[in-house]
């Protein structure tokens, strides 16, 4: 057997936190490394104490634009992973650290494809002092994401959001 190499095994340590993900149409695990020691882990849900979609047992975000898809979120009950795993972890410890991040959508169970920080984690991510972000595209293959260049290349300058 073949041992799995370090990006793909924190990779499916946040594949495996995604699981616990509330979110009735996809689901993301997160996780923060540093010097090879997780200091901290998050998945999408709700705020502590309120309802999640999957005890609603509908989609907030659904039920109030239908026939949306790349917007409304301000509508989604869910808090991030990423933002999750921030929330969980000091600002010292998170400079120069890294962020693996797996999708998974609750349709197919198929990782999400072109998976990407939406903006608001991305200004969080960068003010962390977070170095490097891992996406999962499939069980093998990621992309690496130089935080340092969002900062280089804002987006947001040019009108375009992730969303």
């Amino acid at each position: 057997m073949e041992r799995v190499d370090k990006i793909n095994y924190y990779l499916d340590i946040a594949e495996t936190i995604s699981e616990r993900g509330t979110c009735l149409r996809k689901n993301f695990g997160a996780i923060i490394v540093k010097n090879d020691e997780i200091i901290a882990t998050g998945y999408t849900g709700a705020p502590r104490g309120r309802k999640n979609c999957i005890d609603l047992g509908y989609c907030t975000k659904k039920k109030i634009f239908p026939d949306v898809r790349h917007s409304g979120y301000d509508a989604c009950r869910s808090v991030h992973a990423e933002q999750n795993a921030m929330l969980s972890a000091s600002r010292k410890d998170m400079i120069n650290s890294d962020l693996y991040l797996v999708g998974v959508r609750k349709d197919t169970g198929n990782y999400e494809e072109g998976a990407s920080p939406c903006q608001m984690c991305r200004k969080l991510i960068i003010n962390s002092g977070i170095k490097h972000v891992y996406v999962r595209i499939d069980k093998s293959n990621y992309e690496v994401i130089n935080v340092a260049d969002w900062i280089e290349n804002d987006d947001l300058l040019n009108g375009k959001t992730s969303y």
